[in-house]
């Protein structure tokens, strides 16, 4: 397949052709030529106004319920809102049924996915089952091709066994993926402990439960000079605890959800249950303070969450609701939305660099004879996210019918192309 893109400006930080708009030709999955003009004839021309070109993003926090909640999600609904959103490369998580804990589901995932066209990763559990009570076969399932270790929505809650998985990984330089959440600190908590909490007479989850998590995981990665990456970061004490953990030189890394940055506790006044999510939407202050750590470059790189829930699960009583929303198709403009200030080199960064940097996986080039691994977007179109447009098995999103800015065109990674209509 030949695939000519007419007058994209090139987004990418280490090329010679950052800023410039060019055309770029690729055949059999290779950037053949870039150039001011092409006439080669191929099988797809790609050219709209305003269009811009960076090299593939990476998202590495999504649940794809395969194997086991098929009717939430497959691997190939999920690959398809993968490739709308904007995504070559997709971090899965184990939380499935059953959990991806030994090479053989490793595998499952990684044979499956070969034709799809988003390239997906699995993350091997930590401990079996994801329950946090014995640790997994990690090395095995690195040696088959799992590339960070979590128990995904299941944070680890023993520190003994984060300690032995820590000091495990460092065998392999692996990294291990936390969404810090203190499960004996009021588990059964439905939304951010607070005002809003007491107005609406829901039973609240304070930010302490989040806070001393990642305290604790400070010290233990001190302590075993190993790494770690958490995700779902939500309060401005928590910010300022891994940025001060960084500065000491610590190997610590952290990713914010979209949702985190543009909803709050107070947007729940309505009982909309797409917004029940874990960590809960905090306090406005909390909101407006993870705004401006992204901007400033504290924050690495931004995680969906993309948890499909089936319409049942969402459509009862907020008590009653599952958490979790689908987030790999607004993720880019949800955060065009928010974001005034960041320039757009550093945000295709945080979407496309950074996530690799942290993962140790080859970062794509734009360059004549490499891979073509390449996101196409308009960062500047304004458009209100329907239904309709949704390529996810679930619909359960809180932005349905809000105005985004920021708008993916499609990707190409290697031989697939995908492009929205």
């Amino acid at each position: 397949m030949t695939v000519l893109i007419k007058q994209a400006t090139i987004i990418d930080s280490s090329s010679p052709f950052n800023g410039q708009t060019k055309d770029i030709f690729i055949a059999d999955g290779i950037i053949r030529s870039i150039a001011d003009s092409i006439n080669e004839k191929a099988d797809k021309v790609i050219e709209q106004k305003g269009l811009h070109i960076s090299i593939g993003w990476m998202d590495i926090f999504s649940q794809f319920c395969d194997p086991g909640f098929e009717y939430r999600e497959t691997l190939e609904t999920g690959a398809n809102a993968a490739a709308a959103g904007g995504f070559t490369d997709v971090i899965v998580l184990a939380n499935t049924n059953p959990a991806i804990h030994t090479k053989s589901q490793v595998e499952y995932i990684i044979q499956k996915s070969l034709a799809l066209p988003v390239s997906i990763y699995p993350a091997g559990a930590v401990t079996k089952n994801t329950e946090g009570k014995e640790l997994a076969e990690m090395y095995d399932m690195r040696t088959s091709g799992a590339i960070a270790f979590s128990d995904g929505n299941n944070s680890i809650q023993s520190p003994g066994i984060l300690l032995k998985a820590l000091q495990y990984i460092l065998a392999f330089d692996g990294v291990i993926i936390q969404q810090p959440d203190d499960k004996s600190i009021n588990s059964q908590g439905l939304i951010n402990e607070g005002i809003i909490s007491t107005q609406l007479g829901l039973p609240g989850k304070p930010a302490i439960a989040e806070e001393l998590m990642i305290a604790r995981d400070i010290e233990l990665v001190k302590y075993t000079n190993s790494k770690i990456h958490f995700t779902g970061v939500s309060t401005k004490k928590s910010i300022e605890l891994i940025s001060k953990a960084k500065a000491d030189g610590l190997n610590i890394s952290c990713s914010v959800t979209p949702y985190h940055l543009n909803f709050c506790d107070e947007d729940l006044i309505t009982y909309d249950t797409n917004l029940k999510v874990n960590p809960p939407l905090r306090t406005k202050e909390d909101m407006l303070f993870l705004r401006q750590a992204f901007q400033q470059g504290e924050i690495d790189c931004i995680a969906s969450h993309h948890t499909p829930q089936n319409w049942d699960a969402k459509t009862c009583e907020f008590e009653y609701a599952k958490n979790g929303m689908i987030g790999l198709e607004t993720l880019f403009g949800a955060i065009g939305t928010t974001n005034k200030k960041t320039d757009t080199n550093d945000l295709i960064d945080i979407l496309s660099i950074n996530p690799r940097k942290i993962f140790g996986l080859e970062i794509p080039e734009i360059k004549e004879g490499a891979k073509a691994k390449l996101t196409l977007f308009n960062p500047s179109t304004e458009y209100v996210f329907e239904e309709s447009m949704i390529r996810s098995q679930s619909k359960n999103s809180a932005f349905i019918g809000k105005t985004l800015k920021g708008k993916v065109v499609g990707i190409i990674n290697e031989k697939s192309l995908y492009l929205n209509q």
